[in-house]
């Protein structure tokens, strides 16, 4: 196994991490990451096997888990009780009672709602050159998700102020100062949630919250702290990876001349291809549960693995010319919401808000263009912008 050093705050890979992918997957599907202190799966084949393999799991094995700083308590307290972090039995439970709620109806009804949503956010674009990443690829899948859970339009600004806060504890940036601002996040955003949660047990409504605390009195045990940590998890992760799907998605149309493609029989292939082609989240990491041998590699129980969604997305074995964004490229599996046990609840509404938000937006605006390049934040393993500067034209 060859090892690799390759700062991921570095600016150039921050612009342009799949220089570095191509150069390590040509050595293998395994590589040593130095600067992550672990092996790397860069490979289609071997992201794909280790998501799926249950050899292998997102909960620290109980014999090393070790206490967490003060400091991160309220942090660490949401991040226990989230889905995204359980193994089975307590992820078959969780996922069950989430599924349950979060149902393909449920998110089919919102697609109405997410056209008027639409056409309301582009109705109120300025005349001059603006930030289409905070007028609208931020606003669609936060109101999006805050009306699915029934939270209050008017808490999306406190809403993306707590999660941005939350997930940037993910970041390789990641600093005590982001450490403070998330554990304060997760206070004012637990606090906030309880106080709602009580309201709906007292008067509930059509939304997922209610079906949640529903399942929960119905004998399914989900307490109020899982409840809170599910809430969270589906309104951080509801919008975060959206957000940049989208506005990754306008910078890749208008930059390759695709947007005609929105337009024909290929909305499906053109929403995969740029889920494939520039994917809002670029790494997952699993821990062994046992000591195994896979490709080549020993592993001891409790050694961590990086799973490189953004490298298996670009593998020349699956993708002809992976480096080519090609909207009428035939449909394969691609990484992008991750895979297996915990492939990602929430990719239906993902791929429903694309599929309505881009044509709607260049529908409207036809002569979209951008104003600046774009550039990608130093937020590694996020892939997102830090604006997405255009003019209507």
């Amino acid at each position: 196994m060859k090892t690799l050093h390759q700062n991921p705050t570095e600016p150039e890979f921050v612009q342009d991490p799949y220089a570095f992918y191509r150069a390590a997957r040509a050595d293998g599907d395994l590589q040593y990451w130095a600067d992550y202190d672990m092996p790397a799966a860069f490979t289609h084949d071997a992201v794909q096997c280790i998501l799926r393999d249950r050899r292998f799991g997102r909960e620290v094995p109980p014999e090393m888990t070790k206490p967490g700083p003060a400091h991160l308590a309220p942090w660490l307290a949401i991040e226990a009780t989230s889905l995204l972090e359980a193994e089975p039995p307590r992820h078959t439970r969780l996922r069950a009672l989430v599924l349950r709620a979060f149902t393909s109806r449920a998110i089919g009804s919102l697609a109405p709602d997410i056209e008027t949503l639409c056409h309301h956010l582009i109705d109120q674009f300025p005349s001059d050159p603006f930030d289409l990443l905070d007028a609208y690829c931020t606003q669609v899948p936060v109101i999006t998700i805050c009306r699915l859970l029934g939270v209050p339009e008017e808490m999306a600004p406190d809403l993306l102020n707590w999660s941005h806060a939350m997930v940037a504890m993910y970041q390789a940036s990641r600093t005590r100062e982001t450490e403070d601002a998330a554990a304060r996040a997760s206070t004012e955003f637990a606090d906030f949630l309880r106080g709602y949660i009580d309201e709906r047990r007292s008067d509930p409504r059509d939304d997922l919250i209610t079906r949640l605390i529903t399942a929960e009195e119905e004998g399914e045990k989900l307490n109020t702290d899982e409840l809170i940590g599910t809430c969270i998890l589906l309104l951080n992760a509801g919008h975060e990876a959206t957000v940049h799907a989208l506005s990754n998605g306008v910078k890749t149309l208008l930059e390759t001349g695709s947007v005609d493609a929105l337009f024909g029989d290929a909305l499906d292939e053109t929403v995969e291809e740029i889920l494939r082609y520039d994917p809002p989240l670029h790494m997952f990491t699993r821990y062994a549960y046992e000591d195994l041998q896979l490709y080549g590699h020993d592993f001891k129980r409790g050694d961590q693995v990086a799973l490189l969604l953004g490298a298996a997305n670009r593998d020349p074995v699956i993708w002809t010319d992976p480096d080519r964004f090609d909207p009428s490229r035939h449909i394969q599996t691609n990484t992008s919401f991750g895979g297996g046990l915990h492939f990602c609840v929430g990719a239906p509404l993902a791929r429903l808000e694309m599929r309505i938000a881009l044509p709607i937006l260049f529908q409207r605006c036809p002569d979209l263009s951008l104003t600046q390049a774009p550039e990608y934040a130093n937020t590694y393993h996020f892939h997102g912008l830090t604006r997405l500067e255009v003019a209507k034209g």
